[in-house]
């Protein structure tokens, strides 16, 4: 086996869906499952349960997961040390961030790193905020930005990018709902709420209405921020977001911001990794680079 077998093999452990894990590899499905088969032939085991709908990974894929990730990353820190003398880092970073965080902060982080690292290759996947910690923590990405956890996980590594407000938005556009925010006089149980599924925002959110006895009327729950505030700018109900997000859009326009009180905790946008791997200088040149950007 090599590691490129074994990028394939992780990356279809991670998505468990051939087309996918084939597309992001930049090879066929066909030679997808070839590589596949032969890892499974060498192992002299099952890494996979398939069928023509479902693809699990079998206990030996789970046990196998962890093997090639441990390989590869003492690979990438051996050809690191190769590479000391030179002062010339090569190799592969991964990050995992919403869309709009690659806006806000990546783009200056990488703006910066390029220039000192030019042969780093940097692989980037955006996604829901809300699976920025739980990538890191299964070691699916290297790094991620991520919303500051109100409890941190004493095996992850944060630095501090910026803070953004939680605020609640409503449509601008005519509409049953923007006539009730603009008469003053709603009612929080009476307004149609489009809320986080899940994360840190909704958990600050059902603490709101806890303290301020609400029965909120929640008219849906959707995962992803920017899904949000496509909703509310059709005018199908009163959103929660971090301000960030609003600022970054392409629906701004037709958004205006709900004052409420008191307001809620704002998010701490942090940059994470597993602390055992800022041994790995790939991973450790761009956590500096990071923080040389806050101090400066």
């Amino acid at each position: 086996m090599d590691n490129r077998q074994l990028k394939m093999f992780l990356a279809l452990a991670d998505s468990l869906h051939f087309a996918q894990a084939s597309a992001q590899c930049h090879v066929s499905p066909s030679t997808l499952s070839r590589n596949i088969q032969q890892l499974e032939q060498q192992l002299d085991v099952t890494l996979f349960e398939r069928d023509n709908r479902t693809v699990n990974l079998t206990r030996q894929g789970e046990l196998f997961v962890q093997y090639a990730k441990a390989t590869l990353a003492q690979w990438d820190v051996f050809k690191s040390s190769l590479e000391t003398d030179s002062h010339e880092l090569q190799g592969e970073l991964s990050i995992y961030c919403s869309v709009t965080a690659s806006h806000s902060f990546l783009h200056q982080i990488l703006a910066r790193y390029r220039q000192q690292y030019p042969k780093v290759e940097i692989k980037i996947r955006t996604g829901d905020v809300e699976q920025s910690i739980p990538r890191i923590h299964n070691e699916c990405e290297d790094m991620s930005i991520a919303a500051k956890p109100d409890q941190l996980p004493p095996n992850m590594a944060f630095q501090t990018l910026g803070i953004s407000p939680l605020v609640f938005i409503a449509p601008v556009e005519r509409c049953e709902v923007q006539a009730l925010i603009d008469s003053g006089q709603y009612n929080w149980n009476e307004l149609p709420l489009i809320v986080p599924e899940q994360g840190l925002a909704r958990k600050r959110l059902d603490q709101w209405f806890k303290r301020k006895n609400i029965r909120p009327r929640i008219y849906s729950e959707v995962a992803g921020n920017e899904a949000i505030v496509s909703m509310v700018s059709l005018g199908f109900g009163v959103g929660l977001v971090p301000k960030i997000v609003l600022d970054n859009s392409p629906l701004k326009d037709s958004i205006q911001i709900v004052e409420a009180t008191p307001q809620l905790k704002p998010f701490e946008v942090v940059i994470c990794c597993l602390k055992k791997r800022l041994k790995n200088p790939l991973i450790n040149s761009l956590w500096t680079a990071a923080k040389e950007g806050i101090d400066n």
